[in-house]
């Protein structure tokens, strides 16, 4: 028998290297890829032209239907059943547009399947009427960047809701109480609203049960500027007030970052300006204070993965998930107990509104109480007696005899 001629020593050390200088090219472009994740992530998403030359997608018309997520066909006739108008977070990533297409068919399926069920139906207590407008929403790729691209198409989203405001303040009447809510992108746009529609108006704001901007940044030096007559909700009793938090675990540095010195939030000029160095508006969500208080998870009426759901329905909660503290301006959380409720882990989630709503019972419990205690003020102010107008000063005529003839 023959023997199977023998490889060569060199030879096979020369592939030996070969091998192992390729799993190191692979292991070392593997290793800078997750580390540029982010960028990588945002170089696809970049629509590829200035904003200023951009096309812009039309405008809705709050007067039709098709610009609304949902909209009662008439408000309701009894003018004390309360109304909600509330904002969507971001559901378009971007790479085509800079605004998302109001129309578009496949962010109205994810704001019909995720974002309605999970975040505006805990409002609708009480038989409230809600008012979701379709908008043209800003992508999510400029919230991943201070760019001033991105800034503009974030102020032409805000465009739209404050045009679609104006609708729902006609639809509901000069007598019906109110909510205001948003999550992510709709909770800086519903910020807006009130800083430019219903701070200003008395009548508005005597009608806010309480404003709920769910994950986003608040700063505090607003509520002594053009929020001075809306002050933060600082116990489970006041209305007329502002609630805000954004959520984060000790652990997720990225996301704590991102809403104490990446994000912008509206200004007493009325620009998004960095919130860098600006403190932060944090109401606890189990507590319904702005204290420091911790608060344990035993005290968590429960949240809810409610995707696919009916508006009208309520889902089973999952309480006991998760303590929380306000702390530093920031609501940190614990991991919560069940996977579905925890924030997933995608590329770009630090600006990413949840899949779920980890506090939708302990929001629909406070909205309930929020809009009984406004609506039994409303009807207690309405009884008393019309303020006097201003004393008119009179002169008084001096008195001339008259002559007799």
């Amino acid at each position: 028998m023959t023997s199977a001629p023998s490889v060569p020593p060199v030879r096979r050390w020369f592939w030996r290297l070969l091998l192992a200088g390729i799993a190191l090219f692979v292991l070392l472009s593997v290793a800078s890829a997750w580390i540029m994740r982010e960028q990588i992530f945002q170089t696809f998403l970049d629509p590829g032209i200035p904003f200023q030359t951009y096309e812009r997608p039309p405008a809705p018309d709050y007067a039709r239907a098709d610009a609304w997520a949902v909209r009662p066909a008439s408000a309701p006739e009894d003018p004390e059943t309360p109304a909600v108008f509330f904002v969507h977070p971001t559901t378009y990533e971007g790479g085509a547009h800079w605004n998302a297409p109001y129309d578009r068919p496949q962010e109205a399926g994810v704001i019909a399947r995720s974002a309605l069920p999970n975040f505006a139906a805990p409002f609708m207590v009480n038989d409230a009427a809600l008012y979701a407008p379709h908008y043209r929403q800003a992508a999510l790729y400029t919230f991943l960047n201070n760019r001033e691209d991105s800034v503009q198409a974030r102020l032409m989203a805000f465009e739209d809701v404050r045009a679609a405001f104006d609708a729902f303040e006609d639809a509901i009447g000069p007598d019906r109480p109110f909510i205001i809510a948003g999550a992510g992108q709709g909770a800086s746009h519903a910020l807006g609203v009130l800083i430019h529609h219903v701070a200003p108006n008395p009548d508005m704001r005597a009608r806010l049960a309480a404003a709920y901007l769910m994950e986003t940044s608040v700063p505090l030096d607003l509520f002594s500027g053009p929020l001075a007559d809306l002050p933060p909700c600082h116990r489970p009793g006041d209305v007329r007030c502002v609630i805000a938090w954004a959520a984060a675990r000790s652990d997720e540095r990225g996301r704590i970052e991102a809403i104490t010195q990446r994000a912008r939030a509206w200004d007493a000029q009325g620009e998004l300006a960095p919130v860098t160095g600006r403190s932060l508006l944090c109401v606890n969500p189990v507590l319904w204070t702005t204290a420091e208080d911790y608060a344990p998870a035993r005290l968590h009426r429960g949240g809810a993965a409610a995707d696919g759901l009916d508006l009208t329905d309520t889902p089973s909660p999952m309480a006991g998930q998760t303590g929380a503290q306000c702390q530093a301006g920031v609501l940190m959380i614990d991991q919560p107990r069940t996977r579905a409720l925890r924030r997933p882990s995608r590329v770009g989630e630090d600006r990413r509104t949840p899949t779920s709503n980890l506090f939708y019972m302990d929001i629909r419990i406070d909205a309930e109480r929020r809009l009984n205690t406004v609506g039994a003020l409303l009807a207690e102010e309405r009884r008393w007696a019309p303020p006097l107008e201003e004393i008119e000063e009179i002169e008084v005529a001096p008195v001339v005899p008259m002559r007799g003839g």
